[in-house]
């Protein structure tokens, strides 16, 4: 089979697969535009946002999408549906450093280090910064998937008290009470921190609406880890200008990179991370991992990981 990469894994990791794999053709490219075996490919790994609906229809031998990562927003869902061609992602790997990141987000906030920070660089000894603590306080996570399970894992680490949002209102395990998607204003309201992972889907885009922060506590911090069509970046302003949440942590935005003067940028109750908050030096091979094991079931049968439904888009 011809398995083309548009993207180089590190070398040891293409010698690995090609080892394991020694009856299969592999083909890695930096780029998609560079990928001269493109038309011929029976896989591609990708991490999606590259591909477009013209290349789909002409890889004519396509029979299987394997994505590096977790969100498929950018790829042509529908000409990929039209060929009934199966994809896949890396979900999952992300739970790690995600978590890792937010609760250094949840730490910073009581802990105040970036202002510590300041009072350094500014040579300035107040011991009277008001410090608080993680433990006592309640974290609201939207969406219990690998990721919101795992960040609720650790906060419980430091006492936390965990809600979750999902589409079902289903137990999920880490969490002490689930909410639907349709109460979330019961699910905010007495949060200290609301999280997002959730994906872009058709019912994710601007889920969050003004009233959402209206019931949210004026101490609470908003941290959006997922994707940044969640909420209108005029809706957030307008709730953090008026003070209905306390700073927002972001991590993504509905434009990215974020715009040169954005009024995020120099906000002061906004915090801005260049969309880093799954990278890790673990993230190709924890990706390759699931790619592997999908490989084996795609030449020998078996049960596939991480299977998309095109349909829904997650």
């Amino acid at each position: 089979m011809n398995i083309v990469f548009t993207f180089r894994p590190p070398r040891d990791i293409q010698a690995d697969l090609q080892k394991k794999f020694p009856n299969e053709t592999f083909s890695f490219y930096k780029q998609l535009d560079e990928a001269q075996s493109l038309l011929e490919a029976e896989i591609l790994v990708t991490f999606g946002s590259d591909l477009t609906e013209e290349r789909i229809h002409e890889c004519e031998s396509l029979k299987w999408i394997m994505v590096a990562s977790a969100g498929i927003e950018e790829m042509p869902l529908q000409a990929i549906r039209d060929r009934d061609i199966l994809v896949t992602n890396a979900r999952g790997i992300h739970k790690i450093p995600m978590a890792e990141f937010t609760l250094g987000f949840m730490l910073n906030h009581v802990k105040r280090f970036a202002e510590l920070h300041t009072l350094e660089q500014s040579e300035t000894w107040n011991k009277e910064l008001p410090l608080q603590e993680l433990a006592g306080k309640e974290v609201a996570i939207l969406g219990t998937g690998a990721i919101g399970q795992e960040i609720a894992r650790l906060a419980k680490a430091f006492q936390m008290a965990t809600t979750g949002v999902n589409k079902s209102g289903r137990h999920v395990e880490e969490f002490d009470q689930i909410f639907t998607i349709h109460e979330l204003d019961s699910a905010v309201r007495g949060a200290d921190f609301i999280v997002s992972v959730l994906p872009s889907t058709p019912e994710t885009i601007n889920l969050l609406q003004q009233e959402h922060f209206e019931a949210m506590k004026n101490t609470a911090a908003f941290i959006n880890i997922g994707r940044g069509d969640l909420v209108s970046e005029l809706v957030l302003l307008s709730a953090i200008n008026d003070e209905e949440i306390a700073h927002a942590y972001l991590d993504v935005f509905t434009v990215e990179p974020l715009p040169e003067a954005h009024p995020f940028w120099r906000h002061p109750a906004i915090t801005v991370t260049p969309h880093i908050s799954s990278v890790t030096k673990q993230y190709v091979p924890r990706a390759m991992e699931i790619f592997e094991h999908n490989l084996r079931c795609f030449i020998d049968g078996g049960d596939y990981a991480n299977v998309i439904d095109v349909t829904k888009g997650y």
